[in-house]
């Protein structure tokens, strides 16, 4: 198996179930507070290591009760963390409020901005070609690029996650072997309305591959010479899809570094996220190894 290589955010989740948005000005009767960790980065890294993948994580946390609380987690999922920095920052914080089971998020990214370059070239010190790097857009812009880039020079495998959508991430497009966004950063990164034109354009910006997260309608698979299109995967009644899409990220690297085709790997990736979002919370919700193998059948 190879290794997956991750730089990416560490964040505490606050989360809060409401009926509705409260208008400004409004008090608005919550239930179910919970503390948890989470962090794009963070959660895909707890993915890949609860899903069976040998992950190593770099990223900044801050001194605080909330970092440990973070790494934590990690360790006992079994991921590396020893590439990620404690700071006099504060550790990142999102305040979530979920409605009907989906999420509205408020992010301090706290310690998050901390990442620096060098902190890419510890992480991936030991890389060879042929491994898989991932990271997403929870740190500096410049630092990701970089990242990216450096990775892809390393010859490994680069899998970027543009979340959350932002259109200056454009220039990470072309050192991507694959990337991963959702129906709306897929039309921000392009700037194109449909799903094949959006794809199109993507991979004219010098991406290899790209699968096109599309919730309850599955995933869509656009290569040079694919089209392929994931089915949803439903265990039950979703109950808060705050790391859906983390978990399929996580689950998709693991896979390709079993060697598992793109699809196979997307296919086993359904049923990760599906078993996800019938729980609540972000890296709590991810599934063992056993449980997603027990609804895979591959």
């Amino acid at each position: 198996m190879k290794r997956i290589y991750l730089l990416g955010s560490l964040n505490c989740d606050l989360s809060v179930r409401a009926p509705y948005l409260p208008e400004a000005g409004e008090t608005l009767a919550g239930s179910d507070f919970m503390i948890s960790a989470g962090g794009k980065g963070a959660n895909q890294a707890y993915a890949c290591a609860r899903l069976g993948g040998s992950v190593v994580m770099a990223g900044a946390v801050g001194n605080d009760s909330f970092g440990d609380l973070v790494l934590s987690g990690l360790k006992g999922a079994g991921a590396d963390v020893s590439c990620v920095r404690k700071t006099a920052r504060n550790t990142g914080v999102a305040v979530i409020t979920i409605i009907d089971g989906d999420n509205r998020i408020v992010l301090d990214e706290g310690a998050n901005a901390e990442v620096t370059e060098e902190d890419v070239q510890k992480l991936l010190k030991a890389a060879t070609a042929g491994d898989i790097f991932m990271t997403q857009l929870e740190n500096p812009l410049p630092v990701v690029r970089y990242a990216l880039q450096y990775a892809q020079q390393k010859g490994l495998f680069t899998v970027f996650n543009p979340a959350p959508a932002k259109a200056e991430a454009r220039g990470c497009v072309p050192f991507s072997n694959l990337i991963t966004p959702n129906r709306k950063e897929l039309k921000l990164l392009s700037g194109k309305e449909g799903l094949d034109e959006g794809c199109e354009e993507l991979l004219r910006l010098g991406a290899k591959q790209v699968i096109v997260t599309l919730g309850s309608e599955g995933s869509y698979l656009y290569g040079r010479e694919t089209k392929e299109k994931v089915g949803c995967f439903c265990a039950g009644e979703t109950i808060d899809t705050t790391a859906a899409g983390d978990t399929f990220c996580g689950a998709t690297c693991v896979k390709l570094a079993e060697g598992a085709p793109l699809k196979t790997a997307m296919e086993f990736a359904a049923v990760c996220s599906g078993i996800a979002v019938t729980r609540r919370g972000a890296q709590i919700s991810v599934p063992t190894r056993a449980e997603a193998e027990a609804l895979f059948g591959k």
